[in-house]
């Protein structure tokens, strides 16, 4: 098998655990401008949803994802987690980004302003770390252009994660010697690694930790990172080195709108790697993406007590223009 045909190429989503599901709609539609793309359930509890939100197709890189369950208790963010997950953003555009954030009762702050990297940390409604980082570095991804966000400041996509880890050198052997990317700088406890180029979507940030609290995965943390492949065939591919070379991997599993694999790496996050295809306009139009509760063929014959168990969410009209709200 030939390394360059199956390493992956960035990220493909993020997917972490909120609370309220109407709440969750709100920051990441009206807040950070995302498009909700799909409303569905979680399949392995087809009693919570799980919201996909992201460009205006939700393509590959461009994706975080939640699964909301109400009540759940706070997690806690800390070793063997991705403790932040960052989206790109234009040059110059972090001002608008505190101004906007601010009015709708956020908190926003600028962690870091080099010349190269601009960084902007806020946390979502159930303390979720999310930076916006505004770089120098090209970025041609298209924004979905919301009626909120003027294209000229929006999201183009994923930049990166942080990795908080006790041992970063277990981590770092795998995501280079396993997964094919390279060490682009080390500074201090942080080690920049990257795929390719090591454009926006591309780049894992390794924290070594032994002050940081053991995470705790609910509510307000992320569950697990997935990275992109183009296709099954790949995904088995790769599932196969990774086996060989020692790794405990799941078998692939059917996501409806990608195939997956999972595995945890030695610090204790968890991997995903999913195939691009067949997307999400796999079972609605382009034009319809997230306005109703879609669910895959095995799950159909019982939509009636799926749709009596999940609360009613309110999609604000400009996620879907041209239609009304949901």
């Amino acid at each position: 098998m030939t390394r360059s045909t199956v390493s992956p190429v960035g990220f493909h989503h993020v997917t972490a655990i909120a609370g309220d599901p109407q709440k969750n709609v709100d920051f990441y539609l009206t807040g950070l401008g995302l498009r909700l793309v799909k409303k569905t359930v979680n399949f392995d509890d087809p009693g919570t949803y799980h919201l996909y939100y992201g460009d205006e197709s939700g393509r590959p890189g461009s994706l975080i994802t939640f699964f909301p369950w109400r009540g759940i208790q706070q997690g806690v963010v800390g070793a063997g987690q991705a403790t932040q997950t960052a989206f790109s953003v234009p040059a110059g555009s972090l001002g608008w980004w505190v101004s906007h954030l601010e009015r709708l009762g956020f908190a926003p702050r600028i962690t870091s302003n080099g010349s190269d990297e601009e960084r902007l940390l806020v946390l979502d409604p159930d303390g979720l770390q999310i930076e916006l980082v505004a770089t120098n570095a090209s970025d041609p991804r298209d924004p979905w252009d919301s009626s909120l966000h003027p294209a000229e400041i929006a999201i183009r996509g994923q930049h990166s994660s942080v990795l908080t880890v006790r041992d970063p050198d277990k981590t770092i052997e795998l995501l280079t010697s396993d997964l094919g990317m390279h060490v682009v700088s080390a500074a201090g406890n942080r080690t920049r690694l990257a795929w390719g180029d090591g454009l926006p979507g591309a780049i894992i940030d390794v924290v070594g930790s032994g002050l940081s609290p053991e995470g705790l995965t609910a509510g307000g943390a992320v569950h697990h990172i997935a990275f992109r492949v183009p296709d099954q065939a790949t995904q088995m591919a790769w599932r196969e080195e990774l086996v060989s070379r020692g790794h405990r991997v799941t078998e692939i599993l059917d996501r409806n709108y990608f195939t997956s694999i999972y595995f945890r790496e030695p610090g204790g996050v968890l991997y995903e790697i999913a195939t691009d295809t067949p997307g999400f306009d796999v079972d609605e139009p382009l034009l319809e993406l997230g306005r109703s509760l879609k669910l895959p063929p095995w799950l159909e014959p019982n939509r009636e007590m799926i749709e009596a168990r999940v609360a009613p969410l309110s999609v604000p009209g400009f996620n879907n223009p041209g239609g009304n709200a949901a």
